[in-house]
């Protein structure tokens, strides 16, 4: 591997203009495509296998006049204090009249005559349908729908609208972007020290962004891939991306300034910090794509778009920053290292094997830098380290065990929306259970009489509050009714009332007359979900832990590194659900994350967290016990291969963390709780990761370890393949070219030789 991507860094970095004319015309193509594309389809959630989708299935193909693909708009209007809503019919006549003109409605249900008071008779809603889904709606339909509230407020009305018309106003709105672009120049600046050499990090970062992203516009009416999408490969890509090309771009500036000339040093960058990019990279793929287990359609489609964009940046980081790199050999060095390279003359191959031993022992007797004296401690120090920071990550993990799943939904919105005041007055005047409804679907010869005798035994049930009368198809062969729990949507009682009525549907629809009875709805949908991915947690974590541990296993040839990883992944990801669940769910520090409203945390969060924090975890693993193995295998002792990796990669990894930090901490203030959860929860895991784990825990364990760290059966290290991701080989092969020249050697380095 390291061999191979030695020559490619080379002929990248001698054909400079040639690759980067491949990537600018890549980038202009496939913007071309999205530009032309067709507008994108919209997201259908569907969780294939499930009772809740297969009664959903049989509504669509038994009633496919029922207008369900239309925006509805769900419009609660309140009578002022001492009144009843019929003494302000004329008010609403006139709402509902003006909600009818509105652009791309297609009907209005009128209140008074659909049912649809309270028993108060204060509070009616009325039923807003329009001719196209949520996502297709102009901004002239919403425009209207505010417009016309808004006077029905003016003249004395309490009114408020919920619905899919209303909530798909909440969007992206590119402060996350902005915020982790802005901080990651910062801090790349200020780890470079040159403003070319922390432009290129980004430059590439974003050109990779880019492509991933128009690809899936692109593709999305072939692949039937929504707007939404992209969100999570934006994230995951503009992470990596500059991750990726600070390393390789690091690696290469430490290989100049110890006596390299250009092209060799972006060859060798390209070979062990592009080795370690590639494996890196292996590892978010391979955890991102196994999201495909838990059988989501949504999932598997934003999480194989995330891991195509995390090849994207992959390809970049080995062919296109080393093109880039061609462009400024020296500028991207620091001032006083250009000087001190333009002072040095051209080594010979034997003279830079003489130079690199004088500099080893030249950098023993230094000052070694923070990430080596951070080392040197914990080598002293390795229990007590570990034990403190596994008891603080312990402690940090405690809210997790009070950690509460939920969909989002108009009820865990922020108190002050118009959504979340609908949804208040409908529960205040209707009962809780009246914003979650179950729908119950019977089929029979005779669906509509058996539907009847189902609807009486569901009003004798506990928990119920209401069934609707029985709604029957054209052929008679389906009827639907609807049934109002006592309880909301959220609450266990439902719950516990969705799984009685599906425990005793065989004998109910045996008695009834019918032949299935089915139960959907937003809290059986909610069951469903839970159940769906409660089941493929552990298959999922076994399928993308044990190819990492292959695949790490491969890496660094050590049994117990790996399995050491896997470790630190788990209390790593583990903290960061409590730091999730502390601020979200119970409030601590809310108002300071900006969290306006506490809840539930996201069903498809922890899932969500552990495929992508597993991912960047062995990302940090990589980068740092990647060096270490490098001198280990070199010869160094084994606590002194910890300080060595340190001295080199330690820096970096932490720059890196807190760019990939800065990155995910800007999506936590966007309106979307998935997007600012997710941000919150994955910014959390990579300080917990790359500060705890991999810079405390990780020397500790080896330390303690000694030479036992890079343990590996015999018999296990003839079946596996060499990778030589430590450039071991490149080593050797460069060395050992004929008449002392190392094979791959530039003309001007054979010159010099001879």
């Amino acid at each position: 591997m390291a061999t191979f991507l030695y020559r490619l860094g080379r002929l990248a970095f001698r054909r400079r203009g040639l690759v980067t004319l491949l990537w600018v015309l890549i980038v202009f193509g496939v913007g071309a495509a999205a530009s032309s594309a067709p507008t994108p389809p919209t997201e259908q959630f569907s969780m294939p296998g499930t009772e809740s989708q297969k009664a959903f299935d049989l509504l669509q193909e038994k009633f496919p006049d029922a207008g369900a693909d239309g925006a509805t708009a769900r419009v609660v209007i309140r009578a002022p204090e001492g009144k009843k809503i019929t003494d302000e019919k004329a008010a609403v006549d006139k709402l509902v009249g003006e909600l009818g003109k509105a652009p791309q409605v297609a009907g209005v249900a009128d209140p008074f005559t659909a049912d649809s008071v309270s028993e108060d008779g204060r509070t009616a809603y009325t039923v807003v349908v329009y001719e196209v889904a949520a996502p297709d709606l102009t901004d002239k339909a919403h425009d209207a729908l505010t417009e016309v509230t808004d006077r029905a407020r003016d003249g004395g009305l309490t009114v408020e609208a919920g619905g899919d018309a209303v909530m798909v106003e909440q969007s992206m709105s590119g402060t996350g972007e902005r915020i982790g672009v802005l901080i990651s120049a910062v801090v790349l600046f200020l780890t470079f020290g040159s403003m070319i050499a922390a432009g290129m990090p980004l430059l590439t970062a974003l050109i990779g962004v880019g492509v991933g992203v128009s690809a899936i516009t692109a593709l999305g009416s072939t692949l039937g891939l929504s707007a939404t999408t992209s969100t999570l490969a934006m994230m995951i890509g503009l992470a990596v991306g500059i991750d990726y090309a600070l390393f390789v771009v690091s690696r290469y500036r430490s290989e100049v300034v110890e006596g390299r000339t250009p092209e060799e040093a972006a060859g060798r960058a390209t070979g062990t910090a592009g080795s370690a990019v590639v494996f890196a990279g292996l590892t978010v793929i391979i955890a991102l794509a196994g999201l495909a287990v838990v059988n989501i359609p949504i999932l598997t489609k934003m999480a194989l778009a995330a891991a195509g964009t995390v090849a994207v940046a992959v390809l970049i980081a080995v062919t296109f920053v080393p093109a880039l790199l061609g462009f400024a050999p020296r500028r991207v060095l620091r001032v006083a290292d250009r000087r001190l390279v333009r002072a040095k003359k051209p080594l010979s191959a034997r003279k830079l094997r003489r130079s690199e031993k004088k500099a080893a022992k030249l950098a023993a007797r230094t000052r070694p830098n923070l990430s080596t004296r951070w080392a040197m401690f914990v080598v002293r120090r390795p229990l007590g380290v570990l034990l403190l920071a596994v008891v603080g990550l312990g402690a940090l993990a405690l809210p997790a065990t009070k950690l509460e799943l939920g969909l989002p939904g108009e009820g865990t919105m922020a108190t002050d929306t118009t959504q979340r005041k609908a949804y208040d007055l409908l529960s205040d005047s209707f009962g809780p259970g009246f914003n979650g409804p179950l729908t119950v679907t019977v089929e029979g010869k005779d669906a509509a009489a058996a539907g009847k005798r189902v609807g009486a035994a569901l009003e004798k049930t506990a928990g119920v509050d209401s069934v609707s009368a029985v709604t029957a198809n054209k052929a008679g062969d389906t009827a639907v009714l609807t049934v109002v729990p006592e309880t909301g949507p959220t609450d266990s009682r439902t719950e516990q009332l969705v799984k009685d009525i599906r425990a005793k549907a065989p004998s109910l629809a045996a008695s009834a007359g019918a032949t299935e009875i089915l139960v959907t709805g937003q809290p059986a949908l909610f069951i469903d979900f839970s159940q769906t991915l409660s089941d493929a947690l552990l298959p999922y974590l076994g399928l993308v832990v044990g190819l990492a541990f292959l695949l790490l296993l491969l890496v660094f040839r050590s049994v117990l590194v790996p399995l050491k990883a896997a470790l630190g992944f788990l209390l790593s990801v583990s903290a960061a659900l409590g730091a999730l669940v502390a601020v979200f769910q119970l409030g601590w520090a809310a108002d300071f994350f900006g969290v306006e409203q506490t809840g539930p945390i996201m069903t498809t969060l922890p899932i969500f967290m552990i495929g992508v924090v597993f991912g960047l975890a062995m990302d940090y693993e990589v980068f740092l016990v990647t060096r270490m193995r490098e001198a280990y295998v070199h010869g160094a002792p084994a606590k002194e291969a910890i300080v060595t990796g340190f001295r080199h990669s330690g820096r970096v990894v932490v720059a890196a963390a807190i760019i990939m930090i800065s990155v995910f901490s800007g999506f936590v203030f966007e309106v979307d709780d998935l997007v600012a959860m997710m941000g919150f929860g994955l910014a959390s895991a990579v300080l917990f990761d790359a500060f705890v784990v991999r810079m405390a825990i990780v020397p500790a364990v080896h330390a303690l370890l000694g030479d036992a760290a890079w343990w590996l059966p015999k018999w296990l290290d003839r079946l596996l393949p060499n990778v030589d991701v430590e450039g071991e080989k490149l080593r050797q092969r460069l060395r050992s070219g004929p008449s002392g020249v190392p094979r791959g050697a530039s003309e001007h380095e054979r010159d010099l030789v001879h």
